[in-house]
């Protein structure tokens, strides 16, 4: 065993961590992820002699190699898909013995963690074992692997193993449901085993990440954008050494915060990453929002600085003279990229031909340190400016990760703009660090150009809001979505009509999560291997989460939530004072109601009830069943609730909608048959040309609550397609 483990260590610069536990005296399971054909060679050059291997009698006929190995006394060979394949290593596990389960059953098609068969659970119970895990990290990008994407002839490998855990009690519910928990719960620890090992010996901050994808990947696509740029992390990493060390030339730019204005073109996330490799903190600006709203959120911030580009504000149609007004310096791209010397470029070029990425790599960004400055949607009020730090976008992405079975070959198409956190995580830093190709895009309102834009480029993986996708529905060919397997939807609740006509028209499930720019944003998602129609899925793994009572509402609390992905803090000092006096807790705002098995369903946003004679009313729920009652209006039907005071009964109700046509009878009929009271009808209907939503696909309720009273909107709004 020992020249074995040097062998592997000369190769794979193979250690094993935390080995205690192995010496736990049986009956003991040992469940490692299996991802690649030397597993167990390096499991068995760590665990003593008395440990089996379970393997398959089919696999083990296929040759006299694979018998010889998957044959002997340290193996229990088994038919995987015989009833009776437990008997044995329940016989060996009730006598004492220490079994090395791979319970997924075979190896990894995708590189990352599959589902896990019910035998685990049953074989757990019956014959009350003791469990530790394992992760192999690295393993799943040695030579020998099932999945298609890229592989090391001898890449760096350890093994990791967790404390002893025991199984928990689940008391009253069938043997069947009880298999099937348990063995959900070995998986869940395994994926928790994961991140956090990611995140102790992974790269500490997002723009490490990317370098460190770009060493292993330097010739894949890593962007492309609508004007047919294309960007090889090469010469991503190229581009990022270049705009860096320009920017590293201006004054005082070290912590600086510094905004950026820019569409979702490449130039975005490559700024984006030059600012923290000069180690600016980049503010992202909205500038859909308009330019008093823009001016505020720079005031905010304490911006003196923006990034932006001539060919942006010129096709845009934003007037840069307010912002020189208000005394911020506008650095222009093209001016900057003008200014780059010559040696520089050869330089630079030089260096990622032969360490791709590697003065990225060695940034040298503290984990707390801010990473970027985000403003929420506003979408109840005014913006607030969020911090987030770099373990905050890095512990997200790699919690996202964990959880979502990506392979190397997946496309992601992103038109959610960046200065929203969906996009900027989700879209951008999500791939980037994953090592998948993501198509830019500068806008999620082109209804028509989107889906062939999607089909053209046969990418796998969109995003969208329930806004955005029922408007890629109407103008989409049943075919444009033909490569899509993973549809993710969030920034606001998913209609039942979406989800039906996504099923039926395009074949597509969509993936509904929740999140919050304060979270980096994901709080929890559906997954291809747990999904709960109509949840918005299950915590991320690291999260906790408690739910606090609200007087008048039954069902569900107030969802507060703690992990690593939760923001640094606000730049608002009252906002910021609020946030701090709950000790690590971020208060989402929403009341949710959370199942057995742990699916969260929001019930609708704390602000968004109404005490209507003296009883609280769910306006998000009384939305959700006018929404889909009345298919007779078409797909542009669009209802918004509001809440108004009301001297008799406290609050009332009034619908805006863009269709003349709805009345109070038909409101009626449709809230009865939702099962809803009496209390929930609203009294009024406010007929407008079109219910305004912000860029992310959010209704804008204040601009609602105005036209409700009968004033302007204060501010010039920049329409998002314009970019």
């Amino acid at each position: 065993m020992v020249l074995l483990r040097l062998l592997l260590r000369l190769l794979f610069g193979f250690r094993a961590y935390n080995l205690e536990p192995l010496r736990t005296p049986g009956p003991v399971l040992l469940i490692p992820n299996h991802v690649s054909w030397l597993d167990w060679l390096f499991l068995g050059a760590v665990l003593d002699r008395d440990w089996k291997f379970v393997t398959s009698k089919a696999t083990a006929n296929t040759s006299f190699l694979h018998r010889m190995i998957m044959t002997g006394s340290r193996t229990i060979p088994i038919d995987p898909h015989s009833p009776y394949a437990v008997r044995a290593m329940e016989e060996h596990l009730e006598s004492g013995g220490r079994l090395v389960l791979f319970a997924e059953g075979q190896i990894s098609a995708t590189g990352s963690l599959m589902r896990l068969y019910d035998g685990t659970g049953f074989l757990i119970r019956k014959a009350d074992a003791k469990v530790i895990l394992c992760y192999l990290r690295g393993a799943n990008r040695i030579w020998f692997v099932k999945h298609r994407g890229w592989r090391k002839f001898f890449p760096r490998v350890s093994a990791h193993f967790s404390d002893v855990q025991r199984p928990p009690e689940f008391a009253g519910i069938p043997h069947a449901e009880e298999r099937h928990r348990l063995t959900d719960w070995v998986r869940d620890r395994m994926v928790l085993q994961q991140f956090d090992v990611e995140m102790e010996f992974g790269p500490s901050n997002p723009l490490s990440a990317v370098a460190q994808t770009a060493g292993n990947i330097p010739g894949r696509t890593a962007l492309e954008d609508s004007t047919g740029t294309t960007l090889s992390y090469r010469r991503l990493m190229v581009a990022v050494d270049l705009l860096s060390g320009a920017f590293r030339r201006l004054n005082r730019i070290r912590g600086e915060r510094v905004g950026v204005m820019l569409p979702n073109v490449n130039g975005l996330p490559v700024t984006i990453l030059s600012l923290w490799g000069a180690g600016a903190v980049p503010a992202l600006l909205n500038f859909s929002s308009g330019t008093p709203s823009l001016l505020r959120c720079a005031r905010l911030s304490g911006l003196t600085r923006v990034v932006t580009s001539r060919r942006f504000l010129e096709k845009a149609g934003i007037d840069p003279r307010p912002m020189v007004a208000a005394g911020l310096d506008l650095i222009f791209l093209e001016d900057v990229r003008a200014g780059i010397p010559t040696r520089s470029k050869v330089t630079a070029l030089v260096r990622n031909l032969i360490a791709p990425g590697i003065r990225s790599l060695k940034a040298g960004l503290r984990p707390d340190d801010t990473a970027v400055i985000l403003f929420t949607s506003g979408s109840e009020g005014t913006p607030k400016g969020v911090e987030l730090t770099h373990r905050n976008l890095n512990a997200n992405v790699r919690q996202a990760m964990s959880i979502v079975d990506l392979t190397d070959d997946d496309r992601f198409f992103n038109a959610m703009p960046l200065f929203h956190c969906f996009g900027l995580t989700a879209g951008t830093l999500f791939p980037l660090v994953r090592g998948c190709a993501t198509y830019l895009y500068p806008s999620p309102l082109h209804y028509r150009t989107v889906p062939a834009l999607v089909y053209e480029r046969a990418c796998t993986v969109l995003l969208g809001t329930n806004t955005f996708l029922n408007g890629y529905a109407r103008k989409a060919h049943c075919y444009d979505f033909n490569t899509v397997r993973f549809l993710f939807a969030g920034a606001e609740k998913v209609q039942p009509a979406t989800f039906d006509t996504w099923a039926q028209q395009f074949g597509v499930r969509i993936l509904e999560g929740y999140g919050a720019t304060e979270c980096s944003p994901f709080v929890s998602v559906n997954t291809r291997i747990h999904p709960s129609y109509g949840s918005v899925g299950r915590l991320l793994p690291g999260m906790e989460c408690r739910l606090e009572p609200i007087d008048g509402v039954e069902e569900g609390g107030r969802l507060l939530v703690r992990g690593p992905n939760i923001m640094k803090g606000y730049v608002n000092e009252d906002a910021n004072e609020r946030f701090k006096a709950q000790g690590g807790w971020y208060d989402t705002g929403d009341v949710v109601r959370i199942d057995d098995k742990g699916y969260l369903y929001i019930c609708g946003r704390l602000k968004r009830f109404a005490k209507v004679s003296g009883e609280m009313v769910s306006l998000a729920a009384v939305e959700a069943a006018l929404s889909d009652a009345f298919p007779r209006f078409g797909p542009k039907f669009q209802v918004a609730v509001l809440a108004v005071p009301d001297a008799d009964r406290g609050e009332s109700l009034i619908a805006v909608t863009n269709e003349a046509r709805l009345t109070l009878a038909d409101m009626r009929l449709a809230i009865h048959a939702k099962g809803l009271g009496n209390l929930c009808f609203p009294r009024e209907v406010v007929v407008v040309d079109a219910v305004p939503v912000l860029a992310t696909g959010k209704v804008d309720y204040p601009a609602c609550q105005r036209l409700i009273k009968g004033v302007p909107s204060e501010m010039s709004q920049v329409p998002i397609e314009a970019a």
